[in-house]
C-alpha cells in the first residue's frame, strides 16, 4: 500500500488522471469514467479497530477513473484521500488492469485490488449500509483487504451463477508481528481460494452463498522473549505487524489459516430494486494457527484460532428512505507479553438512511458496544451521522 504522508492538490490528481498527452495517443481513453465519492460524518465516540475517531471528520474520499483500454483489456485506478491526525494521506486502493476477452468463462487480473474473498470485501466501503465494516472484518482484514498481486477467475457455463478464484498477493498488510525486525518474510505471503453460487428464486429474489480459503505465510505469531514487558504492562501492537500499526488497514489479528463462508438474499418486487427492497446477508470467519512453535505450553492460548461473524439486515421502504439492523462478534486471543488473553467484542447496530438519489445518502446510525477484555474498551453507546455523496460516473455495485 502507498501512503503519502503530505498535502496534496486535488485538482492536480485529478489533472495527473487526465494527461492531455496520455489522451491524445488512444482514443479510446478520451471518454473514461471518472468520479469522486465524498465522505463525512460526526460520531460521539470511538470504535475498536475503526479508522474514524470520534467529533467531525472526513472518511475516505475516493477518487477513481476507469476505462477500456482496448478491446482486450480494462483498467481502472482508484485513489483513496484521508485524514488523519491532521495530515493528509493518499492511498492507492486500486491500479489495476483486467482481461475482456478471454474464452471460456476465464479472467485475469493483476496490479493492486480488492480481494474477492467473503462478500463484503470486494466492495467499497462508500457502498455499504452502515458506517463501518463489521468488527470481523476491521479486525482479520483490516476493514477491507486490497494488495498487489494476480487473479485467475473462472465463470462456469451453468444454468446458475457459479465463479471460482485463486489469487496471490504480497500480503504486507496481513503480517505478524516482527518487533525486532528480525523475521524473513516471504515475498509472495498470501494466497487465497474461493467459491460463489447463486440464482434467482421466482421474480421477486435472488441468493448467492460462498466459500473462502485463506494462506497466509507470515500470519503465525513470534513469541515475545520472556521478561520482556512488565507484568502487566498492555501490549499495544498485540499480534499483528507494528510496521502496519494506525492507520494503514492492516489486519490486528492473523494467523497461518483463515476460513470464510458468507450468504446474501435480496427481494425486491418483480425485481424492481427503486422502490422497495430487502438484503439479508451473513459471514463467518475462523482465523487458526497463530500460536509461536517456540511457546512454552503453560503460555498457549485457550484455543489455538480467533473467529468472528456478523448478521445484518436492511430494508429499503421507499425510495428516500431505508433501515438496518447488524449484530456482529469477534472472538480473538491478544498476545502480552508471552502469554495470550482472551476477549470479546459484541456489536449491535442500527442505522436509518435518507437517500435523495442514487448518489447520495444520509445516514444515522446508533451503536452498542460490549467487550470483554477487548483492547481495554468500555461498553459504550455510540451515535454516528454521515454523508456519502457521488460525483460523475461511478461503475455498477457487486452483487
Amino acid at each position: 500500500m502507498t501512503v503519502l504522508n503530505t498535502r496534496i492538490s486535488l485538482v492536480a490528481l485529478a489533472c495527473a488522471f487526465v494527461s492531455p498527452s496520455l489522451l491524445a495517443e488512444d482514443s479510446s481513453l478520451t471518454n473514461p469514467a471518472i468520479s469522486a465519492v465524498l465522505n463525512g460524518y460526526y460520531q460521539t465516540g470511538e470504535r475498536p479497530l475503526a479508522e474514524s475517531p470520534d467529533g467531525f471528520g472526513l472518511g475516505e474520499t475516493e477518487l477513481a477513473l476507469s476505462a477500456n483500454i482496448d478491446d482486450m483489456f480494462y483498467g481502472k485506478v482508484t485513489a483513496v484521500v484521508e485524514m488523519h491526525d491532521g495530515d493528509t494521506e493518499l492511498n492507492l486502493e486500486e491500479a489495476f488492469i483486467q482481461t475482456m476477452a478471454m474464452p471460456a468463462g476465464f479472467s485475469i487480473r493483476g496490479g493492486r485490488f480488492l480481494s474477492d474473498i467473503g462478500y463484503l470485501n470486494n466492495q467499497h466501503l462508500h457502498t455499504d449500509s452502515f458506517t463501518d465494516r463489521p468488527v470481523v472484518y476491521r479486525a482479520f482484514l483490516g476493514g477491507h483487504y486490497f494488495d498487489d498481486g494476480i487473479r485467475f477467475n473462472y465463470v462456469a457455463p451453468t444454468d446458475l451463477y457459479w465463479t471460482m478464484g485463486v489469487e496471490a498477493f504480497k500480503g504486507d498488510s496481513l503480517r505478524a508481528a516482527d518487533e525486532h525486525g528480525e523475521r524473513e518474510f516471504k515475498k509472495v505471503g498470501v494466497y487465497t481460494l474461493y467459491s460463489k453460487i447463486g440464482g434467482d428464486i421466482g421474480d421477486n429474489s435472488s441468493w448467492q452463498a460462498g466459500l473462502s480459503y485463506l494462506r497466509n505465510e507470515n500470519g503465525q505469531v513470534t513469541a515475545h522473549e520472556e521478561g520482556e514487558h512488565e507484568e502487566g504492562e498492555h501490549e499495544d501492537e498485540h499480534d499483528h505487524g507494528d510496521e502496519h500499526a494506525g492507520h494503514s488497514h492492516a489486519a490486528s489479528y492473523t494467523g497461518k489459516n483463515t476460513y470464510g463462508a458468507d450468504f446474501v438474499y435480496k427481494w425486491a418486487p418483480n425485481g424492481n430494486y427503486k422502490y422497495q427492497n430487502l438484503t439479508v446477508s451473513g459471514e463467518y470467519y475462523r482465523v487458526s494457527d497463530f500460536t509461536p512453535i517456540d511457546l512454552h505450553p503453560e503460555d498457549a492460548p485457550s484455543q489455538d484460532y480467533h473467529q468472528g461473524w456478523y448478521l445484518s439486515s436492511v430494508y429499503q421502504f421507499t425510495p428516500s428512505w431505508s433501515a438496518g439492523v447488524r449484530y456482529g462478534e469477534a472472538d480473538t486471543q491478544e498476545l502480552h507479553g508471552d502469554h495470550f488473553h482472551g476477549q470479546k467484542l459484541k456489536e449491535s447496530e442500527v442505522s436509518l438512511a435518507w437517500h435523495s438519489s442514487h448518489f447520495s445518502t444520509v445516514r444515522f446510525q446508533y451503536t452498542n458496544q460490549k467487550g470483554t477484555n477487548f483492547d481495554g474498551i468500555e461498553d459504550d453507546n455510540i451515535f454516528t451521522i454521515q454523508y456519502i455523496m457521488s460525483l460523475g460516473a461511478h461503475g455498477a455495485h457487486q452483487f
